[in-house]
């Protein structure tokens, strides 16, 4: 199984202050990254070729961003409460949402069509069509529980993770919810992927570990060695292992479903890494706070 992981290219935003944040393929073949303090989104080619696209406000927030159902590219505005679109050629548009200071953050395609996103500051779940329509879900029960990021599920539901509340949330397309605590005070989980087998894997950023819980709520841990080390993003690989961030000591780290951990570290410690997806040439790229993209591949140990 391919265990190390080696830097090939950095691609250099035009701004080392705009923070590259989140990650995604689009339907076009290309990585569409976040910049989440420029208020760009950019785009980078398996050949190198990286554009940046404006928004109409450089302090919307653009974060967390993945393709939609349309062939667009949608993304989360934390900042100003909407809901981005951007089409493969670099033509975006916005949705405000209905609830002020809602403080969208994580956003994930769906069975149903549709976008689901989470609101940071409002406890809810929210959906958007291709559209512009937007529902809202209240999170029952739960108040400042910091609802993060989220993903579809192999069971058509989606899941979250609630930062704050130190649980992993599950809500369906109806809109029904079902919360599963974690069993590690502070673990104030944030990324969460969807796995191979059907488990969701996600990061607990308070606590230093990796959680897998399966559709029946059932929860694994997996401590890291340096438990101040913040893991933030997460992903699967196609070989069924998931990749991971650990922003504070500048290292990418991996899992095997049996629990095969390996950390490779990254040229600067105090680069931050943040989001990271496989691209269609197979190699890994992160996205890098300090103002890069960063082009890994995988060997042989």
């Amino acid at each position: 199984m391919p265990r190390t992981l080696a830097p090939d290219r950095s691609f250099p935003v035009s701004h080392p202050g705009s923070g590259p944040y989140a990650l995604t393929v689009g339907a076009d073949g290309a990585l569409w990254c976040t910049l989440v303090h420029a208020g760009r989104i950019a785009r980078l080619t398996p050949d190198g070729r990286l554009d940046e696209f404006p928004l109409d406000s450089d302090s919307c927030g653009p974060s967390l961003i993945t393709a939609g159902p349309d062939g667009a590219l949608w993304f989360t505005r934390m900042r100003d409460d909407r809901i981005g679109r951007i089409d493969v050629d670099g033509h975006a548009r916005s949705y405000a949402l209905p609830t002020p200071g809602a403080g969208p953050y994580g956003i994930a395609a769906g069975p149903d069509g549709a976008l689901w996103f989470t609101q940071l500051h409002t406890d809810r779940i929210g959906r958007i069509d291709t559209g512009g329509a937007v529902v809202e879900f209240p999170l029952p029960g739960l108040a400042g529980a910091f609802p993060s990021m989220i993903t579809a599920g192999g069971d058509g539901a989606f899941w979250f993770t609630l930062n704050q509340a130190h649980a992993i949330g599950r809500i369906t397309t109806a809109g029904e919810v079902t919360l599963h605590p974690l069993p590690t005070p502070g673990a104030a989980p944030v990324g969460i992927a969807a796995g191979a087998d059907g488990t969701l894997w996600f990061t607990q950023i308070g606590a230093g570990r990796i959680g897998r819980i399966t559709t029946a709520g059932e929860v694994s841990e997996f401590p890291l060695p340096d438990r101040s080390c913040r893991p933030h993003a997460i992903t699967t690989a196609p070989d069924g292992s998931v990749w991971f961030t650990l922003w504070a000591t500048g290292r990418i780290g991996s899992l095997t479903p049996g629990g095969d951990l390996v950390e490779h570290a990254l040229p600067d410690p105090a680069c931050e890494p943040h989001g990271l997806a496989f691209g269609p040439d197979g190699a890994l790229y992160t996205a890098l706070e300090v103002g890069e993209v960063l082009r890994l591949v995988r060997g042989e140990s």
